[in-house]
């Protein structure tokens, strides 16, 4: 009852909180329908299309999800100019997401995946198909992120970096953001790709999930005895507040300085889909540590574990509102 109570207490708070995402924003595009028949031209299933819709991606939907539990968000990339860039902006401004961290690059392809999810007998994903530029930003684009991340950060309580690894998020300019979110004594939240993992030494928050920390350790995941291993030896490489490593089913372990690693079970009846639940634990975990410093890394995590749970239990990319959490907190409390 006291933590069901306490739980409670920071998500009513949510709305309270100022953040700031910067990464890579995507599309994702998702085409369902049903196996007809085997193709007579190769062994592949012909997919009959009955709808297709298309969702926020990557950073934009860590933001999404920040938003959709009430708390306030800026998204800070770059976009390609062309008619997909246009179509991501649209839907941003559409979910009352602030978009003057957007910026548009000509001849860069705005990052769309798609995924062919038929119905046979369950909905399940056959193939994705990714058109992207991984390239990093134009001179001109870097002076312009870095201009609108230098006089905005005061504006925020702290700034989620979601590395995809599509090109945004350089050495410079992670290594700018996090001295300049230190200096105003911010909150630095990561969820990082193992090419630029030890760019982000000094964070508050790292979020990898086991596959990410493995190979940034290299150290293999053989069972949670590994899993520990790991965490205690990024913890210490990272310099980080705290280290929380998901493990999908398995839910998640918390390290933290002179702590011994937590584990946090998944409250997970089904799991569908666990596309975009990264960023919904990381979403949840920066509005719950953003309401202030009497939030422990346990409680931000125990929220982001019911909200990842509802997530994966959704097909195609999902977030979660702050109702469909609150009722789960009080059903599983």
């Amino acid at each position: 009852m006291r933590q069901r109570k306490k739980l409670e207490s920071i998500l009513k708070r949510f709305p309270r909180v100022r953040l700031l995402v910067v990464g890579d924003i995507m599309m994702d595009r998702s085409i369902f329908g049903k196996v007809s028949r085997i193709s007579p031209e190769a062994p592949v299933p012909v997919i009959i299309a009955e709808a297709e819709d298309f969702n926020l991606g990557g950073a934009a939907n860590v933001a999404h999800n920040i938003r959709s539990l009430g708390g306030t968000v800026s998204l800070c990339g770059i976009l390609g100019n062309d008619e997909n860039g246009g179509k991501i902006r649209g839907r941003i401004v559409e979910k009352g997401i602030q978009t003057d961290g957007i910026f548009f690059e000509q001849g860069r392809q705005t990052t769309v995946k798609t995924r062919i999810i038929a119905h046979h007998p369950h909905y399940q994903q056959l193939v994705r198909v990714d058109r992207e530029t991984t390239d990093h930003p134009k001179a001109s684009t870097f002076r312009n992120l870095s201009k609108f991340l230098m006089e905005k950060m005061e504006d925020f309580d702290g700034v989620v970096f979601s590395d995809y690894g599509k090109g945004l998020l350089t050495r410079r300019l992670i290594q700018t953001i996090i001295n300049r979110a230190k200096q105003s004594k911010k909150l630095i939240m990561v969820d990082p790709k193992v090419k630029n993992f030890f760019f982000f030494r000094g964070a508050t928050v790292i979020t990898p999930n086991t596959n990410e920390a493995s190979e940034a350790s290299r150290i293999p995941v053989t069972d949670q005895v590994s899993v520990e291993k790991i965490g205690r030896s990024l913890l210490k490489r990272l310099r980080c507040n705290a280290l929380v490593i998901t493990q999908g089913e398995k839910g998640m372990t918390i390290f933290e300085r002179d702590q011994r690693p937590y584990r946090v079970p998944t409250v997970a009846k089904e799991v569908y889909d666990v596309t975009g639940a990264g960023d919904t634990v990381i979403g949840t975990m920066a509005l719950a540590l953003g309401t202030g410093p009497h939030v422990s890394i346990k409680d931000a995590a125990s929220l982001a574990n019911y909200a990842a749970g509802i997530v994966v239990g959704k097909v195609g990319t999902a977030i979660v509102s702050s109702q469909e959490l609150l009722k789960v907190i009080r059903e599983k409390s």
